[in-house]
């Protein structure tokens, strides 16, 4: 039998290995130097003022969140099509989730539904850079700001990505830039572009937001004695001005996001390789609908997601995919729409409001990618999806 392949992994080397020793060997393994080299090491890469890290992708929605003054009886509009840690990070701040639709070729959200989802009550949006391609920052920039909306941009997936505006052709821009976004998040998670094993940032060009960032992320304190309310009593001193929480990360996790930052190129050249491999071997097969990266685009390629064309195939989406894991391919599904899950439904979430999302996740399977992966590995993944996809086109009972 051969051995598993995980749809993600992540990829951790000697030299990797060698820069969390030296913190591990040193004095400081939490709130030292490397926390700042890390912060400073992203705002470069991405090209923005500021970078916060935090011990999670979802501690940095939280934050984020909280930065741009989220609270109770305020909307916020997101993507059905992402993990909950999206909208949950609405409801830790009392706020309610206004699902809007996706786009049928991108599966990013639809700057025209998000139109139609605003209200008086409506504070920011939350779009989705999903499997890796900036949603239409663009469009959704230009509707925050005719509406005085913040725009927390869930970079989770697209570390590395770039994009081209419509007026400026000739520009690309880098996720994280916040050209069109007031703040992008990161996520460090192993499967994704660069990893901590956990962890994540937010980036912003906005200093008030900066600055609340860094209190929430320790317990709502600052020792920094020009932002002291009351009177300093002596080097011990500091205040807890707003409730926050323990969302830091440790020294060695950022020695280790250096580390992993400077082969951010290789990997994602590597992402990118494998993407264009699978779009020749499926582009011409029938029942099979590649993803539509679109051309002011560079996708980061953290997910490779085909759609089945369901009515051609004598199987169930669900058939399709234990044949593909009785094979040891580890195919996943990204994502079920949120409002189906049971606690977003007992808050009064029903199916049926976003129907483009909704078909989606009726014919999506991820596919294996990332930047380890051999050429075996490749050729096994393109054959078995092509002979299973052979078998169930010519066989006449239904896989269910």
């Amino acid at each position: 039998m051969l051995t598993y392949l995980p749809y993600g992994h992540h990829w951790i080397d000697d030299e990797d290995i060698k820069e969390v020793v030296k913190v591990l060997k040193g004095d400081w393994i939490t709130q030292g130097q490397k926390v700042k080299e890390f912060e400073k090491a992203l705002a470069e890469y991405t090209g923005a003022r500021y970078a916060v890290v935090f011990n999670s992708g979802t501690s940095a929605l939280h934050a984020s969140s909280f930065a741009a003054g989220i609270r109770k009886d305020d909307e916020v509009i997101t993507t059905p099509i992402s993990f909950v840690a999206t909208s949950n990070c609405i409801l830790y701040s009392g706020a309610k989730p206004v699902f809007a639709d996706i786009k049928e070729d991108t599966y990013t959200i639809d700057p025209e539904e998000i139109e139609k989802k605003i209200t008086p009550f409506t504070r920011a949006i939350i779009p989705v850079d999903f499997a890796g391609q900036p949603a239409d920052l663009e469009k959704i920039h230009q509707i925050a700001k005719e509406n005085n909306l913040v725009v927390i941009e869930d970079a989770s997936h697209a570390l590395g990505a770039e994009y081209r505006c419509n007026s400026q052709l000739s520009n690309w821009l880098k996720v994280g830039s916040c050209y069109h976004s007031d703040m992008t998040i990161f996520s460090f998670h192993p499967v994704k572009l660069i990893t901590t094993g956990e962890g994540g940032a937010v980036i912003t060009n906005n200093k008030k937001f900066y600055e609340k960032l860094l209190l929430f992320r320790n317990h709502g304190i600052t020792r920094n004695r020009n932002r002291f309310i009351n009177k300093d009593e002596g080097h011990w001193y500091y205040e807890m001005q707003t409730h926050g929480y323990n969302y830091r990360i440790t020294d060695f996790q950022c020695a280790l996001g250096i580390s992993q930052l400077k082969k951010l190129p290789k990997f994602l050249t590597r992402r990118r390789e494998i993407a264009q491999r699978y779009n020749e071997a499926f582009k011409n097969i029938e029942e099979i609908i590649i993803p539509y990266e679109k051309p002011n685009v560079k996708s980061a390629w953290h997910l490779y997601v085909i759609k089945l064309k369901l009515n051609k195939l004598r199987a169930t989406r669900r058939g399709i995919f234990e044949a593909l894991r009785r094979e040891n391919i580890g195919v996943q599904v990204h994502y079920i729409p949120i409002y189906y899950q049971p606690y977003y439904q007992e808050l009064g979430y029903k199916r049926g409001l976003c129907p483009v999302a909704e078909r989606y996740y009726e014919q999506a399977i991820t596919l294996p990618i990332f930047p380890r992966m051999e050429e075996r590995d490749i050729l096994r993944v393109i054959n078995t999806v092509k002979r299973i996809t052979a078998r169930f086109r010519e066989k006449e009972e239904v896989l269910v």
